[in-house]
């Protein structure tokens, strides 16, 4: 989900702030049993494991409706007799033909979950499918991506052009599946998109079969890694296929593209960003982390997503947001926004999931982050230190980054430009840019197409680092308070202390053009200076500096 241009831990932030954004879109208060059942690793979730998906799907343009199946490949994690397996299928797409390799006692449907009642005992490690067909007329989206559904649209020539975007929504919108960010298949998916035979279908990962078949289009697509669910889209549209390859890190990457035909040239001047993109990301992240699935971009009729192997893109082939500088530096419009910022997503997303939407920060902040660190890779470090500054005026502090657990809710936007600039902050205080490189590194490569905790991601920052972060965490993704540091300066000393801020808020501090690091509390510490020149603060701390007399 892409934020728009405006000039700790797990108890604290769930206790602290009760209304949340869910999935559906309402803005309430309680939260109901659907959204604990939707968010949740529930018991009717926590003792199976989704092995692969394979995907069959036939929308059909005139009707807005969309066909198909879906089969579920997955092994039980635990001894259980008699279990209940929930399918979670969102109004009013219907669910019929359940066929299944174990006996079914019941199903019951309760409005956006079918509950399959299993007969006999089920031991850990035994595997199982279950395929269900489904038809409908899902959810179209409205404003995509941020409402998310289904796109049924045209390009300029007229040609239908299709799509879906289901991150916020989930993809149960239209799918029958195990519609929680914790469990990703294993062994991948494949899916088989049905097509008009004039246009042409696409999905994640590679294509592995065509063919024409009653005048439509029939592809497979293949993907070999782990998928998280909301990756998971069609695309069909009157495309033209170009390719390229990345020499990398681990080999030979390749690169395709698909556009609508009459974009060609200004997307073949476009995407030549992505080899210097490539570069950037893997020194600073490691190896693009789907080398078996290929990089792919497909032009799409909204602004983007992160669709792991298969990104979004529908920036008009412009540099920065849409023509804007998300920076308000002008640095912005160096590169193309949506190109960059999505596939950073491919290592914090993607190769990297938050099991929770609760800790969306951890996809949202490290890679509106990338954007700074792509520009330091090209630009040098005064002009990527003044992106990420130039950032904070998108910052609202309006509601905390985590908001509530296991009810599939969502936080401030401020995961984007706040969390960013958390990390930089972080950053100066390690004070080391290998060091804080090689930490990077080590994320993706301790985490490596697995699903985390935002805790796991705070616990790795401070081991690798040798630095309690813990309230610089709470701080600044369970609060809306910038932290604040009140000083006063007389003759050749100088008296700090924080002001609201977390209780035992620790932040060391390195004075701009000096060796002095500072270490304030809540009570004021006075320090002696060389000679009595006017205190300069580092600026690349998101930290309000207070003079007073």
């Amino acid at each position: 989900m892409k934020t728009t241009i405006t000039p700790l831990f797990l108890l604290c932030c769930s206790l602290g702030y009760a209304q949340n954004k869910n999935a559906f879109g309402d803005t309430h208060s309680p939260f109901t049993k659907q959204d604990s059942l939707f968010g949740s690793n529930s018991q009717y979730r926590n003792f199976w494991k989704v092995n692969k998906y394979d995907i069959e799907a036939e929308p059909q343009f005139e009707k807005k409706s969309v066909k198909g199946s879906n089969r579920i490949s997955f092994k039980i994690t635990r001894d259980i007799s008699d279990p209940t397996f929930q399918i979670d299928i969102q109004q009013p797409m219907k669910v019929f033909n359940i066929m299944s390799d174990f006996e079914i006692v019941s199903q019951k449907r309760e409005d956006n979950f079918l509950f399959i009642q299993a007969k006999g005992d089920f031991k850990k490690g035994d595997e199982y499918f279950i395929n269900l067909n489904f038809e409908g007329y899902p959810k179209i989206a409205r404003h995509a991506p941020w409402d998310g559904g289904w796109i049924f649209t045209s390009d300029k020539s007229g040609n239908p052009w299709i799509t879906t975007a289901t991150e916020n929504i989930g993809t149960s919108v239209w799918l029958p599946t195990k519609d929680y960010w914790g469990d990703e298949p294993d062994q991948g998916m494949t899916f088989t998109l049905i097509s008009p035979q004039k246009l042409m279908g696409i999905s994640n990962g590679r294509l592995i079969s065509h063919k024409i078949e009653n005048n439509k289009n029939i592809s497979i697509w293949e993907v070999k890694n782990p998928i998280n669910n909301y990756s998971i889209t069609p695309y069909i549209g009157d495309y033209i296929h170009f390719t390229d390859s990345f020499k990398g890190e681990k080999g030979i990457l390749s690169l395709d593209y698909y556009v609508i035909k009459e974009n060609l040239a200004k997307a073949k001047k476009q995407f030549s960003q992505v080899q210097s993109m490539l570069k950037a990301f893997e020194h600073w992240f490691g190896p693009y982390p789907f080398y078996e699935d290929g990089y792919k971009i497909v032009e799409s009729p909204h602004l983007g997503m992160e669709h792991q192997s298969a990104i979004a893109y529908g920036n008009q082939y412009e540099n920065g947001y849409l023509g804007q500088d998300i920076s308000h530096t002008g640095i912005g419009l160096k590169f193309d926004f949506i190109l960059i910022h999505e596939s950073g997503h491919e290592w914090f997303a993607n190769n990297i999931t938050a099991q929770d939407t609760a800790d969306m920060w951890i996809h949202e902040s490290f890679t509106t982050y990338a954007e700074t660190l792509y520009v330091e890779y090209l630009w040098g470090k005064e002009n990527a230190n003044q992106y990420i500054i130039g950032q904070r005026l998108n910052i609202k502090n309006d509601s905390p980054i985590i908001p509530a657990y296991g009810l599939r809710a969502y936080g401030s936007e401020d995961m984007y430009s706040k969390g960013a600039n958390m990390l930089h902050t972080i950053r100066q205080v390690i004070n080391d840019d290998e060091k804080f490189r090689q930490l990077l590194r080590g994320l993706n490569k301790k985490f490596y197409h697995k699903t985390v905790t935002g805790n796991e991601i705070q616990e790795y920052i401070n081991q690798q680092s040798g630095i309690d972060f813990s309230s610089v965490f709470k701080q600044y993704l369970c609060t809306t308070q910038i932290p604040k540091l009140e000083y006063k300066q007389q003759d050749k000393k100088i008296s700090f202390r924080w002001a609201n801020t977390v209780e035992n808020f620790k932040l060391p501090l390195h004075i701009k053009d000096s060796k002095i690091i500072i270490n304030p509390s809540h009570q004021w510490t006075t320090i002696k200076l060389k000679d009595k020149s006017p205190i300069e603060w580092d600026p690349n701390y998101y930290v309000e500096y207070i003079k007073v007399e």
